[in-house]
Order: C-alpha cells, then sequence, then structure tokens
C-alpha cells in the first residue's frame, strides 16, 4: 500500500499532540509507527452533529450549481424560439460549466490557504449574481442573450468548488467510516441538480419541436418566453435563499478534528502540484475518470440534441436524463456506505461499474444505428440503455474521488480533485466546441461513450491501488 514515487518521509503525517505522536516526530517506516503507537493519545478524534447540517449547506448549493448549469440544454427547442438562440448559443450555454474550471487551480488556492468557509461563501456569491444577470429584465434579445451567457459563466466559475471540495469537506468533519459517504452524498448532489433541470425545465416550458404542434405565433413565443422567465426567478429565489444560509452559518472547521487524518499535516501548495504530476498512477487513474466523464456530461448536456433525430420528444429526453443521474445518485450513495463498511474495495467497485457502463453505452449506440444493427428502437431500449448507463457512470465518481485522495496523500483533497475535474471538463469542452461544428450529425459523439468507457476500464484494471490516509486512521487512531 506504498504512495508509488514518494518518499517515506513525506507520506507520514506530522500530528499534533492531541491525536499522535509527539510534535517533531517523522517515522522512517510504518513498522516504526507501530511501535511507537503506545506513546500516541487514545482516541480517533471526536465528530459533531452539526457536520450533517454543513454537509446539507453545501450539498444543496451543488444542487443548485448543477440545477442553474443545465437550465438550457433540456428546453434548447424552446429558447430557440424565444430567445432567437443559434446551435452555437445552446452549446455554448452549456460549455461554459467546463469554462469555469480554467480558473480551478485559484480556486483550489483559495480552499487550501483559506478553508471552506470563505471559499463556499465566494461560490454562492458569484452564482447569486449569475442567477441575477439572467434574471435583469431588458426587451433588447441581443442584449439578454448577452446577460444569459454572462449569467451562466458566472454559475460555471462556481463549479470548482462544488464539484471539488466534497472530498475536502468529507475529510475535516467526518470520520474514516463516514468519509466516503460524504463524499458522495455532496457530490452527488450537484448532479441531481442537473437531473432535475431535465425534469423542470421540460415540464414547465412547451416544447416547439418536431415531435409535438409547432407553436409558431407571437402569442405563443412571448408565452414560452414568459414560463422561461418564470423558471429563472426561481432559480435566483433559491439561490439567494441558499446564500443567505451559508452566510448565517457555515463554519470552517470542527473544534477538533474527527480522525488523525483530518489533522495530519498536508503538503504546500506547489508541493502538491509536484507530486501529482510525478505520479504515474495518479495520472493513469485521473484519465480514467476524466474521459469518460468528461464525454458523459458533455453527452448528456446535449441529449435533447441527439434524441430529437430519433423522433423522441423534449419530455422524454428530459425524462431519460432524468432518471439516468438520478439512478447514478442512488447507486452511487449506496456503493460509497458500501465502501465505507467495506475497505480496500475501491478498484473491484470501479471495475464492475465500467464493465457496466462499457455494455450498455455500446448498446446505445448500437440501438441509434438500427438501420444497420436492426436493434428495436424504441423508447423502452433507449431508457433503458440511457439509464443504466448514467447509473453505472455518474455512481463511479465518489468511489473516485476517494481512491484518488487516497493514492496521493498527503496532497490535500480539493487539490488533487481539482485537477481530475479540471481535465474532466477539458474533455467535455472540447467535445461540446467540436459538436458546435459538426451538430448536424451525432453519431461520432455516440461512439465516444463506448469508446471512453473501454479505455477507462483498462486503465482502471492495470492500475495499483493504495490506501495510505485509510492506513493512517486504522492503525495510529488505534
Amino acid at each position: 500500500m506504498g504512495a508509488g514515487l514518494s518518499s517515506e518521509e513525506e507520506r507520514q503525517p506530522l500530528l499534533g499532540p492531541a491525536l499522535g505522536p509527539a510534535p517533531g516526530a517523522v517515522w522512517r517506516s510504518r513498522e516504526a509507527a507501530a511501535a511507537a503507537l503506545p506513546a500516541a493519545a487514545p482516541g480517533p478524534g471526536r465528530v459533531y452533529g452539526r457536520r450533517w447540517l454543513v454537509l446539507l449547506l453545501f450539498s444543496l448549493l451543488g444542487f443548485a450549481q448543477g440545477l442553474v448549469w443545465n437550465t438550457w440544454g433540456p428546453i434548447q427547442n424552446s429558447a430557440r424560439q424565444a430567445y432567437g438562440f443559434s446551435s452555437w448559443d445552446i452549446a455554448l450555454l452549456v460549455l461554459w460549466g467546463p469554462i469555469g474550471f480554467l480558473p480551478c487551480f485559484a480556486f483550489m488556492w483559495l480552499l487550501d490557504k483559506r478553508g471552506l468557509r470563505v471559499t463556499v461563501l465566494l461560490t454562492s456569491f458569484l452564482m447569486v449574481l449569475g442567477t441575477g444577470l439572467r434574471c435583469i429584465p431588458v426587451s433588447d434579445l441581443m442584449l439578454k442573450r448577452r446577460l444569459i451567457h454572462g449569467g451562466q459563466l458566472l454559475n460555471g466559475l462556481a463549479g470548482p468548488t462544488v464539484m471539488n471540495a466534497a472530498p475536502f469537506l468529507s475529510t475535516t468533519w467526518f470520520s474514516a467510516d463516514e468519509r466516503a459517504t460524504a463524499t458522495a452524498i455532496a457530490s452527488m448532489l450537484s448532479y441531481l441538480g442537473g437531473a432535475c433541470a431535465f425534469l423542470v425545465g421540460p415540464l414547465v416550458v412547451p416544447a416547439p419541436n418536431g415531435t409535438s404542434p409547432l407553436l409558431a405565433s407571437e402569442t405563443s413565443r412571448t408565452h414560452i418566453k414568459d414560463l422561461i422567465e418564470t423558471v429563472l426567478y426561481a432559480e435566483f429565489g433559491v439561490v439567494c435563499l441558499l446564500f443567505s444560509a451559508t452566510l448565517v452559518y457555515f463554519p470552517p472547521r470542527p473544534p477538533l478534528p474527527p480522525s488523525v487524518a483530518a489533522a495530519s499535516q498536508r503538503l504546500s501548495y506547489r508541493r502538491s502540484f509536484c507530486r501529482l504530476l510525478s505520479n504515474m498512477r495518479f495520472l493513469m487513474i485521473a484519465l480514467a475518470y476524466a474521459i469518460p466523464l468528461g464525454v458523459f456530461a458533455g453527452w448528456s448536456g446535449v441529449l435533447d440534441l441527439i434524441l430529437t433525430p430519433a423522433h423522441v420528444s423534449q419530455v422524454d429526453a428530459g425524462w431519460i436524463g432524468f432518471w439516468s443521474i438520478v439512478g447514478g445518485c442512488v447507486v452511487g450513495i449506496a456503493m460509497a456506505r458500501f465502501a465505507d463498511f467495506i475497505r480496500g474495495m475501491l478498484k473491484l467497485i470501479l471495475l464492475l461499474l465500467f464493465s457496466g457502463a462499457t455494455l450498455s453505452s455500446t448498446w446505445f449506440t448500437l440501438t441509434c444505428l438500427n438501420s444497420i444493427t436492426h436493434l428495436p428502437l424504441t423508447t423502452v431500449t433507449l431508457y433503458a440503455s440511457c439509464i443504466l448507463l448514467g447509473v453505472f457512470l455518474n455512481s463511479s465518481i465518489p468511489i473516485f474521488f476517494e481512491l484518488f485522495v487516497e493514492t496521493v496523500y498527503p496532497v490535500p483533497e480539493g487539490i488533487t480533485c481539482g485537477v481530475v475535474t479540471f481535465l474532466s471538463n477539458m474533455f467535455m469542452g472540447v467535445l461540446l466546441f467540436f459538436l458546435t461544428f459538426y451538430h448536424t450529425e451525432l453519431s461520432w459523439f455516440n461512439w465516444c461513450l463506448p469508446g471512453s468507457c473501454l479505455l477507462s476500464l483498462l486503465l482502471i484494471l492495470c492500475f495499483r491501488e493504495s490506501y495510505d490516509r485509510l492506513y493512517l486512521d486504522v492503525v495510529v487512531s488505534v
């Protein structure tokens, strides 16, 4: 269970007197650490009931960010008529999410230096500005479109925190046997917000596409625009409420750390990047996460556009997207809870999940080529293949996060997950960029799904897992 290219000295924590050896003690080997355990103070740490409130606030913030990000994809045909959006506009509205990850390293530095409270407050404030900008009442459609794009960009800038800080929060507030569960809840709620956009948008806003009667009159267009603005105002209200709650109560850390790992000293910001970029095992597993999850996120963001040629209505596409992400969230939390009970099984869980993802994505792609494969193209088959794909891929996210942290410990959790989510969003951004130029031919996009899942499966199979952080908690705290 070594740390690959890390040295023994760097891998060992420097603990305060309350939870470990005397200050300044640096273990040269694990055997030395085990031999000196009687000198350590008893007790693995303390957890507080308020940790669930902190988790709830952070998770709801992630939920709102995902909801705002995916506002336009499920209702892209309605938005075209109401605001005159082009295919480029629709793709760019989704693309602002990965673009918002460009300053990801600045948010990682802020999280490492200033902690959770300052970073979360800045994130929620950016969301308030973004959702408020979209609600400014102007009659000029060109100006309105620019305001909407600006609002989506500001919301995208909130993405690095809600996507990266979940493992940092779970380590800071939760004990070792609750960390994976807390990470799953905090990270999955962002995806659940995106799923609810598939549900809310198409149910509230009429769909003027080829699968429903065309609403071409000026009155109908005004009605659609009014309903879209109702959704925008509602999202603005939810974000303002969450910002107020965060401002009133969101502590940076508990009075006492919940585990030995939470009390241990981590590497500096600069040394963390050097460690990550020189660790081939980390780079391998980072690509296994970034490529398929980036492809799937981009594919989900334009799911309505992909399914329109198959004569699937906007409402049906919304339900498919909704259940695929909801299923992934439920299974992801269940898998994380299982990982908390049976430790050291993260690689095996990922192998099972990506085997299923490869099969289900291949089924979906071949079904869309029914003229060649003669597989039945029905609503049932589309529902089944898309939902299974979402379940397998989305449920792997918290498992990946925990494996990242274990692999490169003592690199801070926020920096580790920031690097991998940055890579994932870059892959997503590149795909959406190509989609803006090749939106009339989407078969290549469908083939990216099984290809990326198969590549990830092979990378995971070759990966050598390690659990340095878990070792610290289990051995030193006993």
